[in-house]
Parts: C-alpha cells; sequence; structure tokens
C-alpha cells in the first residue's frame, strides 16, 4: 500500500455505477483506510527515531489522527444508539 500525505480524512474512491453501488465507501475503500491508520499507529508507538517533521513522519501522524477522530466520530455514533435504546419501549 502506497502511503500518501494526510492533511485531512481521505476521500474513498467512488464507487461507480455498478447494479450493486450504495451510497458511501465500499468495504475495500474502508479496509484500506483501517490498514493506514493502523500502519501510522504501529509507526508511532514502535518506529525507531520517528522523525514527525521529514520524511514519512507528517504522513503518519497524520493517519494516526485521523484514526483518533474516526473513534470520536464510532463513539459519539454509538453514544447516540444507547441514549435511543434506552428510550425505545420495552
Amino acid at each position: 500500500m502506497a502511503e500518501r500525505a494526510v492533511a485531512e480524512r481521505r476521500t474513498p474512491a467512488s464507487r461507480g455505477n455498478s447494479p450493486h453501488n450504495t451510497d458511501g465507501p465500499s468495504a475495500a475503500d474502508l479496509l484500506e483506510n483501517r490498514l493506514a491508520q493502523l500502519k501510522s499507529l504501529l509507526w508511532c508507538c514502535y518506529g525507531d527515531g520517528i522523525d514527525w517533521f521529514n520524511g514519512a513522519g507528517p504522513t503518519h501522524l497524520g493517519n494516526v489522527i485521523w484514526l483518533a477522530a474516526d473513534m470520536v466520530d464510532q463513539a459519539v455514533e454509538l453514544h447516540q444508539r444507547c441514549l435511543s435504546e434506552r428510550r425505545a419501549p420495552t
């Protein structure tokens, strides 16, 4: 997987006009995004001589921040789901 500079969240590629096309990113796009995030997280945790300002440093730092933002979004969604489940009649 080629490394890309990340200044903000990546926009997954369009799924085209396939008959199986649905709104949103494909599973392959989501998997590629998550793998890039995890690779960067490992690099940050275990990289040797990390230089945050040169080379791959800014890319990996951006990916880790992107990962954290995704996790926050997922936590907010789960929180909203919890609130909805609590309000739902039993």
